[in-house]
């Protein structure tokens, strides 16, 4: 297991582990539930900190962080939901009906 990102921000760390899930990478959020240990632990501890189990997914993992920390989009196209809907490629269900994207989409 390899540590791929911490934060002070709970929230992005989230949305970190999130991309990674979606990309197919095994990952969970460590620390996420520390913030109360601030001031017998040093604070840089409580981290929210993401792990992935396989370390042969380090590099990919790695690329997905450093996309993210930049700003780049690594959601791909828009896709059409069987409803009709247009749905942008960051999301992976619609938002009219709640159909999960698949592949043929």
């Amino acid at each position: 297991m390899l540590r791929v990102y911490s934060s002070d921000n709970t929230m992005l760390a989230g949305h970190v582990r999130a991309l990674l899930q979606q990309a197919g990478i095994d990952c969970f959020l460590r620390n996420d539930n520390l913030w109360g240990g601030i001031g017998e632990l040093a604070p840089i501890d409580c981290w929210p900190e993401v792990w992935i189990r396989d370390d042969g997914d380090y590099e990919r993992a790695a690329e997905i962080v450093r996309d993210v920390l930049d700003g780049r989009q690594t959601d791909g196209p828009s896709w059409r939901c069987t409803c009709g809907q247009e749905i942008e490629g960051q999301f992976s269900a619609c938002w009219k009906c709640g159909s999960e994207k698949t592949g043929s989409r």
